[in-house]
């Protein structure tokens, strides 16, 4: 089994080197697949230099900001491995927890699955209105896919490289998230849900999500779900 990691890298020069070397520590065959999306804060500059110091890595570099979803995108079409997992480049997310989410593919129950930060795992006490909005973003886009996940929104999603010719990425920012849910519970895939622990941001330390992108969510959600035609 060979585990495709995909991290979309934009403007994390002081937590993405940490995270990749936690990446690297996690006990699997696997390849690590970054894209970096056009950085101002000197991220890019440091990417380039570890590119050209470490083969091993697959780096592609876009030549402008497209955002996390087009990134992902990206990141898909260069995927050779038999699983794949979505990896933010800051630290919210702890690749130690791998084991854990991968197990339900590995064992043969699932095709996909989810890291839910609602399921008992160890959680930074954090923003109220962030929480409130994950649920009720869950809570629609469960509506549409008649699927009773607890946490649409997390970055955590494995799945079996094998579904990838299945369908087509195309949100460009984090509409990423309900499209891909949209998209696994569309073709019936066995979705499980797993528990990981989450220490997220505050806006002072980097948090690039805002409140527009949580209107845009609403609208992504019903959209990628009502266009049932759209692989």
């Amino acid at each position: 089994m060979k585990l495709s990691i995909v991290i979309p890298v934009y403007n994390e020069k002081d937590s993405f080197l940490t995270l990749l070397e936690r990446v690297k520590q996690t006990p699997f065959d696997k390849e690590i697949i970054l894209v970096e999306d056009c950085s101002t804060d000197g991220t890019r500059e440091i990417l380039k230099k570890l590119a050209k110091e470490d083969t091993s890595l697959k780096c592609v570099f876009h030549e402008k900001n497209m955002g996390k979803g087009a990134a992902i995108a990206t990141g898909f079409k260069h995927v050779d491995g038999d699983i794949v997992i979505i990896q933010d480049a800051d630290l919210e997310y702890n690749p130690e927890e791998y084991p854990v989410i991968l197990a339900p593919i590995l064992d043969g129950r699932a095709d996909v699955v989810f890291g839910s930060r609602f399921l008992g795992g160890t959680q930074r006490v954090h923003l109220f209105w962030h929480y409130v909005g994950n649920q009720l973003f869950t809570l629609v886009s469960n509506i549409f896919t008649n699927i009773n996940l607890t946490d649409m929104e997390t970055c955590y999603k494995a799945f079996k490289s094998s579904l990838l010719p299945q369908f087509t990425i195309r949100s460009k920012r984090f509409g990423i998230e309900p499209e891909i849910t949209a998209k696994f519970a569309r073709l019936k895939c066995k979705i499980y849900e797993v528990p990981i622990s989450y220490s997220g941001r505050d806006y002072a330390e980097g948090k690039k999500i805002g409140w527009k992108d949580g209107v845009a969510a609403f609208f992504w959600i019903v959209y990628y779900n009502l266009n049932r035609s759209m692989h």
